[in-house]
């Protein structure tokens, strides 16, 4: 017979800071290898390290809960590497678009073109994750959705409205309008997206009143990389998005808060949470899906909280401003 030896709880412990001391190691090994390239621009060397930098990031890290959890040696380098990303991203995206925009004039169609982009099927879990959630909260699908941080390769709207949404609009932003010409050249020569997909160059927490015509909206990972600024978009949201409209936000966990912003859902003052999703796969990013609390009496169109079932009764189906909107039940 046998005996198994089970690992005491301290054992464990020490297991897990021996693995994240070796994480840390790699993470700042890598990040002094990327601060040290002369240019971001996609390339062999830049691929490379970006792609052992995702690798690195993958495995679940059960202790790594949240930013408070990060030695005060990796929170060091964390925002800087994030910065990184975030230009290493863009360019990418810079890159592919005419690419793909060349590729697609010679059979007025984008859609076979775009796995020729290298993070094509990360896009395509992560759209269908985030469509899953969603719809799994709204009695029907919504007629115009926006999209905050588009950016020059919009692929996840397109994903959303090609596989996802196939009768809605979705209007798209992006706070650098060199993002926002590259993406509506990209599907101006595809009939079935340009027809509902519009492009506009705004930051994201200076949109205004318009967020009110959205039943749902989508905000990206680095829209405001840094805390105060995402702090600051979710304030202007929760200010002017309709009650009762969704959102979802893309965040991060464990050890992939060294590629993303990390937005809690205790952070999302102004909304209702109602998923959260943390991936253990090739999906990087996490997903939060909230829902503006509060409803407009018809009377007087001043906002109540959620659950006032006399005013709840009042605002089905009432159109205020030429916008439908729309109660969702309480209960999802």
């Amino acid at each position: 017979m046998v005996c198994q030896v089970h690992p005491t709880a301290t054992e464990v412990g020490e297991l897990e800071d021996s693995r994240i001391s070796k994480l840390v190691s790699t993470i700042t090994g890598l990040h002094d290898a990327i601060a040290k390239l002369p240019s971001l621009q996609p390339s062999p060397e830049v691929n490379s390290l970006f792609t052992s930098l995702v690798t690195a990031c993958i495995p679940s890290f059960p202790s790594l809960s949240g930013l408070s959890s990060l030695p005060s040696s990796a929170l060091s380098i964390r925002n800087h590497l994030i910065s990184l990303c975030s230009s290493a991203e863009s360019l990418l995206e810079l890159h592919h678009s005419p690419i793909l925009l060349s590729l697609s004039l010679s059979s007025s169609s984008l859609l076979p073109h775009l796995p020729l982009f290298p993070y094509f099927s990360n896009y395509i879990s992560l759209s269908h994750l985030e469509a899953s959630l969603l719809l799994s909260h709204l009695p029907r699908h919504p007629s115009l959705l926006a999209f905050l941080g588009s950016g020059p390769l919009p692929l996840s709207s397109i994903l959303l409205a090609s596989r996802h949404f196939p009768s809605a609009s979705f209007h798209n932003y992006d706070i650098d309008d060199t993002a926002t010409v590259s993406a509506a050249a990209l599907v101006s020569n595809d009939p079935s997206l340009s027809a509902r997909m519009e492009f506009f160059t705004a930051d994201a927490a200076a949109i205004g009143p318009r967020l009110r015509s959205y039943g749902v909206v989508f905000l990206a990972a680095l829209v405001g990389v840094g805390k105060e600024q995402k702090a600051a978009v979710v304030e202007h949201l929760a200010k002017y998005m309709a009650p009762g409209a969704m959102l979802v936000v893309r965040s991060a966990h464990g050890a992939r808060m060294f590629l993303y912003p990390v937005v809690e859902p205790g952070e999302l003052h102004g909304f209702e949470v109602l998923s959260v999703y943390h991936p253990d796969d090739e999906v990087i990013n996490s997903v939060i899906v909230a829902r503006k609390i509060g409803v407009e009496c018809a009377g007087g169109g001043a906002t109540v909280a959620a659950g006032c079932k006399s005013c709840e009764a009042k605002m089905m189906n009432h159109t205020h401003g030429g916008m439908v909107v729309e109660e969702l039940p309480s209960g999802a």
